[in-house]
């Protein structure tokens, strides 16, 4: 299978990236980015990108399955307007476009607490996202919602070191979903979610990440 990676640079995303390349079943990746990718690899295509003005045309949409890692946070981001871009706008735009060449199969790195109806702002976004990712009626659509992501970041946060550390000490008697989620098992998650698809649209919670 053909898999485009958005977001191949982040935590969550390099590790997709490199199951992907190890994994058999995955014939290419290509990981379009906004700098050149730090990884060369007979089976990678990295082309650069601009998320604001997307080159639609380009041969390299047609793929068997998309995943897209792509996230920030509202410190990140600068501003709610930015933030919903990045989170929001770019992982649709990007959907859009596998769709349009032919894509069937989609997984997404979402949120535990994703809610289009929410009253915090950040779950809100993941939420509206994935409401119009259903809209588009992928054949294969996974959602993935961790909680707090395990490992270590190349920009530290430490707002999630802090939580981590609480949440570590805590984890014998945490229910699984209040858990950390090592970034590992999530992109294991997203992994299988696009070669091996199900029909439909799949929900994999915190809970099942821990």
């Amino acid at each position: 299978m053909r898999v485009l990676l958005a977001g191949a640079t982040g935590l969550v995303g390099s590790q997709v990236l490199m199951r992907l390349l190890a994994d058999a079943r995955c014939t290419a990746v290509v990981a379009p980015a906004r700098r050149p990718l730090p990884l060369q690899h007979p089976r990678l295509l990295g082309p650069l990108l601009d998320f604001d003005a997307l080159p639609l045309e380009a041969p390299w949409w047609q793929v068997d399955a998309a995943i897209c890692a792509l996230g920030s946070t509202l410190k990140q981001a600068g501003s709610r307007q930015a933030f919903a871009r990045i989170d929001h706008g770019y992982p649709l735009a990007i959907a859009r476009a596998v769709k349009a060449h032919g894509c069937p199969v989609f997984a997404l790195n979402s949120a535990m607490g994703a809610n289009p109806r929410s009253r915090l702002f950040y779950n809100r976004v993941k939420g509206e996202l994935e409401q119009d990712l259903r809209a588009l009626e992928f054949a294969s659509l996974a959602l993935v919602r961790p909680g707090l992501i395990g490992g270590e970041r190349s920009e530290p946060r430490p707002g999630e070191q802090a939580a981590a550390w609480v949440l570590g000490a805590l984890a014998p008697v945490l229910p699984r979903a209040w858990r950390i989620n090592p970034a590992g098992r999530i992109a294991a998650a997203l992994v299988e979610a696009a070669l091996a698809p199900r029909p439909g649209v799949q929900v994999i919670g915190s809970a099942q990440l821990a």
